[in-house]
Formats: structure tokens, sequence, C-alpha cells
């Protein structure tokens, strides 16, 4: 068979939700790709790991590295275009809703990741990142920039909501 035939065969073998070793064969910067016998699937960035930022990562290196095995989770398979979509992260179960059940309603300590125009990005556990609004930074101040919280701050703040389906937390900045 040749190298095009063994591919598409590959392909056509998957379903979402199998389960594959490969090797990491390529890297860009919107995704990894997996060699998984023959056939290089796709990890978009999205999916290499749980968390709200993956952008937290300064490379996906910090990640994986080309050569290195990994197992993935076929997510999906697009015949007509010959592509695979693939996760790392599905193989783990979700923080999320760990997080809640544990911090909602709590006071805890964190990392401002950075300020911008509709509040502040605090960093509250490993995986998670929440958003202070704006009103609760300042009363009367127009520009982020007038308020104090520098990107690096620790601040004291409160786990007021979590939103599971839409993967946000909101905080309360607290004295």
């Amino acid at each position: 068979m040749s190298k095009e035939q063994v591919r598409r065969a590959k392909l056509e073998g998957l379903n979402a939700g199998d389960v594959c070793n490969g090797v990491v064969s390529g890297i860009e910067a919107f995704g990894v790709f997996v060699d998984i016998g023959g056939l290089d699937g796709v990890v978009n960035c999205a999916e290499w790991t749980w968390g709200t930022h993956y952008e937290a990562y300064e490379a996906i290196s910090d990640v994986v590295e080309i050569g290195q095995e990994v197992t993935v989770v076929v997510l999906g398979v697009d015949l007509d275009r010959g592509q695979c979509a693939l996760s790392l992260k599905a193989l783990h179960p979700d923080p999320l809703p760990e997080f809640a059940r544990t911090h909602f309603g709590r006071v805890v300590t964190g990392r401002v990741e950075k300020v911008v125009n509709i509040g502040a990005f605090v960093q509250v556990d490993q995986h998670y990142a929440g958003l202070v609004p704006w009103p609760e930074l300042a009363d009367h101040m127009s520009d982020p920039s007038d308020y104090a919280l520098q990107a690096g701050d620790e601040v004291a703040v409160e786990v007021v909501a979590i939103n599971l389906v839409h993967r946000r937390i909101l905080l309360s900045l607290r004295p």
C-alpha cells in the first residue's frame, strides 16, 4: 500500500472517542501534529490541557515536544478533508467542577495576570483565572490604568460565581 492509502485507511478506521497512541511529529502556533500510525492528526491549542488560558504557556513545548509519545482521544474525523481532530486533555477529568465544589463562596489569594478594560484577571488555581469586573476595582475611575492593581500583584478575592457551561469564574476583590 502507498503512504496515501495507509493514511486514508487509518482515517476511515477512526471514530470520535477512539483513544490512540502516537508521536508528536510537528508543533505550530495553532496546535500540535501527532502521527497515529501513518496519519497526522491535529491537537488544537484549546485541547492541550484543561484551564482557561492556554496562552499561559509561553510555548507548546511547555506541554509536549517533538518525538514525545502521547495518548490522544479522537474528537472527530473529516473524511472529505482528510483530517482528524485530536485531544490531549480529554483523557483527564475536567478540574472545574471540583474547583467549584471546593472554592465557591470562599476567599482565596491569587496573582493578577493582567488588567484590561473590563477588569482584572486573577489566577486563582493552577488551571484557572477568574475575572474581577471593573466596577469591583474602582467606584469612579474611568481608566483601568488609574487603578493600582498591576500584573503580578497578589490579591485576596472571593469566588462569587462559576459558570460550568461557559467555563467562567467571577471574582470579587476583598480587602
